[in-house]
């Protein structure tokens, strides 16, 4: 919002926070005069770098598109939990599968069975296989 102190350096500073965010932003503006408004819709999207979209009444559009954002790869992050539906069927052949949802951690494995267990840890080398790797 805009309000009678005009386009202060606050009120930029926030639409270039909504623009990163969003994209696309609508301004109120509590002023009265037309020609100020327009002024103020050109001002903004020279300042801001964005595209004016829309002057209806004391409403003002902005368009810039949302810049993209850096995934940083963390190559120590282990698998997260999984969701896993389980289907275990009646004994009697009329009836329906049961559903089950089950949540396996990283460290975890389902069997065939449909139960849980740990993942296996891994078996320590022998002194012989040791020294073959070196």
């Amino acid at each position: 919002m805009v309000g009678g102190d005009g386009l202060t350096p606050a009120v930029k500073k926030e639409a270039d926070a909504a623009l990163k965010a969003h994209g696309l932003i609508k301004v109120r503006v509590f002023s009265d005069d037309r020609l100020a408004r327009d002024a103020m819709l050109r001002e903004l999207a020279d300042e801001l770098d964005a595209a004016p979209i829309q002057h209806i009444g004391k409403l003002l559009v902005l368009w810039r598109p949302k810049p993209e954002k850096e995934r940083v790869v963390d190559e120590d992050r282990m698998p997260g939990p999984r969701d896993i539906k389980v289907l275990k069927y009646s004994k009697r052949g009329g009836q329906r599968p049961e559903i089950k949802t089950l949540r396996v951690l990283g460290n975890q494995r389902l069997t065939p069975g449909g139960t849980i267990k740990r993942a296996k840890a891994k078996r320590p080398l022998s002194a012989k296989k040791r020294n073959q790797a070196d």
